[in-house]
């Protein structure tokens, strides 16, 4: 590329004609980004080469240097190499052949009933005392906990979106462009109620202000930010000591959601519901793209393998024909 500013450019064009068409491209396009920033500081001329993109791919802030983490970030790159192509045909387009295929999901951790306890207490009890903050952070991590909302959904919920009424929550426009509406349990309408009446001693009451609110400083009122929630939850997770059951380096905030589903299909199981005919329920209510998504769990979590192995028992000796005269 002559320019320095070329690839950037050219991003930033791929990126708006993408979003015409409907995606958002929050992650990908802050990835692509720092990667046309990383090429016009090279100072390139020619077309894009494959050598360059291995070497961002690399980049790793985190020290972690794990190969799975280059084979997403090289992912990203390639539909916009395919776009790229059409100005430098000679563009190079990566592919799995480099760092191999994207591993699947991960195990998550699965959260017994008594680690939400301990973390719901540990969240009542965080200072200062007689401020916003503790109960702030319980009621959103018991909101998590009680509807697989993802922590993004979460935070960004207006204080509008919140019909205690009607014990309803609207999310909007969320992952996947999507928005639905989500019943609640009685106890959870009850939560949020009692947090809604406490916030209003501190802020004002307005239906587009944030329904968690930062309680410090200039955040006071604002939204919560993503980082800082997680912090917040990696403090607490050090606190209690869980011992990891999941497959990823400890447990996570997101397996708050993970858990939710889980327990639902088991609950499901032990009432004698179908749970096929159920999925489309729970995959709705979640949000996910595709049904596939939540049947990930019955292969992925061992204690829905059990319950899918049961199935297949009964499924089998249904099956069985006695021979024997």
């Amino acid at each position: 590329m002559n320019s320095p500013v070329n690839m950037q450019s050219r991003v930033q064009d791929y990126l708006d004609e993408r979003r015409r068409l409907g995606f958002q491209l929050k992650y990908p396009g802050r990835t692509l980004l720092s990667f046309a920033q990383f090429v016009d500081a090279l100072n390139q001329i020619g077309p894009l080469t494959l050598d360059v993109m291995i070497e961002w791919a690399r980049q790793d802030k985190q020290g972690r240097h794990r190969p799975e983490t280059w084979a997403r970030r090289f992912k990203l790159l390639r539909p916009f190499a395919r776009y790229l192509q059409q100005f430098e045909p000679a563009t190079a387009m990566p592919d799995e052949s480099v760092f191999g295929p994207i591993p699947g999901w991960l195990m998550p951790h699965i959260y017994r009933d008594q680690e939400i306890v301990d973390l719901l207490a540990a969240a009542r009890g965080l200072g200062p005392v007689g401020d916003l903050r503790a109960a702030t952070y319980e009621t959103l991590f018991g909101l998590m906990a009680s509807t697989g909302l993802r922590l993004s959904e979460a935070v960004h919920l207006l204080d509008a979106d919140v019909d205690l009424r009607l014990g309803l929550l609207t999310v909007r426009q969320t992952k996947f462009n999507k928005s639905r509406q989500l019943p609640l349990h009685p106890s959870t309408t009850a939560a949020l109620q009692s947090y809604r009446q406490l916030r209003y001693q501190y802020v004002k009451e307005r239906p587009e202000a944030p329904f968690f609110v930062g309680t410090r400083g200039k955040h006071l009122g604002n939204v919560l930010g993503l980082r800082q929630v997680e912090r917040i939850f990696n403090e607490l997770r050090e606190q209690l000591g869980w011992s990891n059951r999941g497959a990823h380096d400890a447990p996570r905030i997101h397996d708050l959601r993970h858990t939710f589903a889980v327990r639902r299909m088991i609950l499901w199981h032990e009432q004698g519901t179908d749970i096929d005919q159920a999925m489309l329920a729970l995959s709705t209510y979640m949000g996910h793209a595709k049904i596939s998504h939540t049947y990930w769990y019955l292969t992925a979590v061992p204690e829905l393998m059990s319950v899918a192995a049961k199935k297949f028992e009964q499924f089998a000796q249904a099956q069985e024909v006695d021979y024997v005269q």
